[in-house]
């Protein structure tokens, strides 16, 4: 099997707690409880997730514990994320394989084994929605700070190998915003600019131009602020490839970010359901 599903996810703090979500959020929510359904029928065997709210300084990161239990109190926004508990299991050999396979390629990738190593709220919000039942094995990924998109493209490109390699099912899931110069108000647009530059990033992806996609990455992650400087991004082109078909769900603001919901599913997995 392989990567059977990729996922552009959203995980605004505004979202965390859903009798909290503003209504120009909620489709958001709606859309993310739709692919959850689609994850259930899948009955994947463990969902790999990248957040740019775990940024690392020189290394790449993964989590590899059995067991992923803890509670979290966001840092930045300590007043709308407080006393979240979550407990998801792990999948430690998978974890371990990405690790091996990062090594190989001559990536500076470390094992995360610590249980006290508490969960960020890019990778709590968006698995609140996608994984309620918090039933489904997790293998935790940080974006690196001192990797530039390229590096970060190929470890992308590593993980696919990886995953695409095995004889499961897993889901991929890019946690992250496109433009993200923020500004003080949850309601505000990205810019008109900025919303150009995401409308123009999203066009490429939809028509499947991979190639002008990452061409057009590094720019646009500067002029745009794109969360993480666009890391998250990097490693989807990486870890997804032609094959597979792309769907836009929504998009919606978040203090002058721009939010999208995007699925990525096997073109053969889709004939085959045909």
């Amino acid at each position: 099997m392989t990567i059977e599903l990729g996922i552009l996810a959203a995980h605004v703090p505004s979202i965390c707690h859903r009798e909290n979500v503003p209504q120009f959020q909620q489709d958001i929510v709606t859309k993310m409880d739709d692919i959850a359904v689609k994850i259930t029928e899948m009955k994947p065997d463990a969902v790999i997730l990248v957040s740019c709210h775990w940024q690392s300084t020189f290394h790449h990161y993964v989590d590899v514990l059995p067991g992923h239990k803890g509670i979290l109190t966001a840092f930045e926004c300590p007043d709308i994320i407080s006393d979240v508990e979550y407990d998801y299991p792990g999948d430690q050999e998978l974890g371990n394989a990405l690790v091996l396979a990062g090594k190989h390629a001559q990536l500076p990738v470390i094992a995360v084994n610590d249980p006290t190593y508490v969960w960020d709220y890019g990778t709590v919000v968006p698995l609140r929605y996608l994984v309620p039942n918090a039933d489904i094995p997790v293998v935790n990924l940080s974006i690196t700070m001192a990797a530039g998109l390229e590096e970060t493209y190929k470890w992308g490109e590593e993980i696919g190998k990886v995953l695409n390699q095995s004889d499961k099912k897993y889901v991929f899931v890019f946690s992250g915003a496109l433009a993200h110069n923020l500004v003080r108000g949850r309601h505000h647009m990205p810019t008109v600019s900025e919303q150009a530059l995401d409308k123009q990033f999203i066009d490429y992806v939809m028509n499947k131009n991979w190639e002008l996609a990452n061409e057009m990455l590094p720019q646009y992650a500067k002029v745009a602020g794109v969360e993480g400087g666009g890391r998250h991004l990097a490693m989807m082109l990486g870890a997804l490839e032609d094959q597979y078909k792309p769907t836009f769900h929504t998009y919606a603001q978040s203090s002058g970010s721009g939010n999208a919901i995007m699925t990525f599913e096997l073109e053969n997995h889709l004939q085959g359901t045909k």
